[in-house]
Parts: C-alpha cells; sequence; structure tokens
C-alpha cells in the first residue's frame, strides 16, 4: 500500500499540474499491484486483481462516452481498486466520487457558479429525457466551471481505507 500511495501521490502531480495522468503511472500502479497479489496469493489473485480493475473501468466507461470523467481517471480508479478487497470496492468509489462531489460543489460555490452550472446539468438532463437517449455532456467554455481532478479524491479515499475508516 505505500508504493500505491507514493504512486497516487505523483499521479497528483501530474494531474492538478496538467490535468492528464501518465499512462506509465497507470502501468506502474498496475504492475505492482499485480506482483503484490501474485505475491500474496498466486495466479488467482492476479486474476482477482485484473479482473476488479477492469470490472471499475467497465462500469465508469459509459460516463467517459459522454465525457464527464476522464480515461486516465477511469484507468486510475480501476487499477487502485484492484488492490482493494472485493467487498470495498464499492465503498471506495462510492467515497472517491463524494470527495470529488463535495470539491466541486465548493469550488462552484466559490466562484459564483453554483445556479449556473446546476441550471446547465438540469437542462442536460432534460435533453436526455425528451430524446430518449444519451448524448455528449457539452465543452464547457470557462475555466472555472471545468471539471476536477479525481487523482486527489482517489488517494483520499484510499487513505480513509488504510485508516480504517470503511
Amino acid at each position: 500500500m505505500a508504493v500505491l500511495c507514493i504512486l497516487l501521490g505523483a499521479a497528483c502531480g501530474y494531474d492538478y499540474r496538467s490535468s492528464k495522468i501518465p499512462n506509465y503511472l497507470i502501468v506502474l500502479i498496475s504492475v505492482f499491484g499485480a506482483g503484490y497479489c501474485f505475491h500474496s496469493g498466486g495466479t488467482a489473485e492476479l486474476f482477482g486483481y485484473f479482473g476488479k480493475a477492469m470490472l471499475i473501468m467497465l462500469l465508469l466507461f459509459p460516463f467517459f462516452r459522454i465525457g464527464t470523467i476522464g480515461a486516465g481517471d477511469i484507468k486510475l480508479l480501476g487499477v487502485t481498486a484492484g488492490y482493494l478487497p472485493f467487498e470495498k470496492i464499492l465503498v471506495f468509489l462510492f467515497v472517491s466520487l463524494l470527495i470529488a462531489a463535495v470539491i466541486s460543489l465548493i469550488k462552484m460555490w466559490k466562484n459564483g457558479q453554483f445556479r449556473k452550472r446546476l441550471r446547465f446539468l438540469w437542462e442536460y438532463l432534460a435533453n436526455v429525457v425528451q430524446s430518449g437517449r444519451w448524448q455528449l455532456y457539452p465543452e464547457k467554455n470557462d475555466r472555472q466551471s471545468s471539471g476536477i481532478c479525481l487523482s486527489g479524491p482517489v488517494i483520499l479515499s484510499l487513505l480513509l481505507y488504510i485508516g480504517g475508516i470503511y
């Protein structure tokens, strides 16, 4: 877990500086996770690691397709979830996204865009319901309303897990 925390810290640095998480960090996290699982439980644990990682990535893929979450964030959530016991994965995902939602709400309130962003979301959802199909989430033109980096909430959620909070 210490190696995972160090690598997640590096991912945070890249994510907050450039809004991108390098693929080599994702691969490194995955290699260490696979190695740890293989060492502790053999081939079954190794397949379990990749199965858990793929499950999270597949669950989040539709959100990538409509443009609400980045590919790097999905990969980071997946390879990190692979380290956790299966029964803790959904809690990890929920806590990560809850932390991200709180940060997003604070950011919107601080920038005075809370009502504007909620109206934007409401109009988007109304269009989805009216058309009967999911659509790409429209691009945000101003920097203040851009998304947040999920690497921070991911490492915070992991630290809460390590600390025994969930």
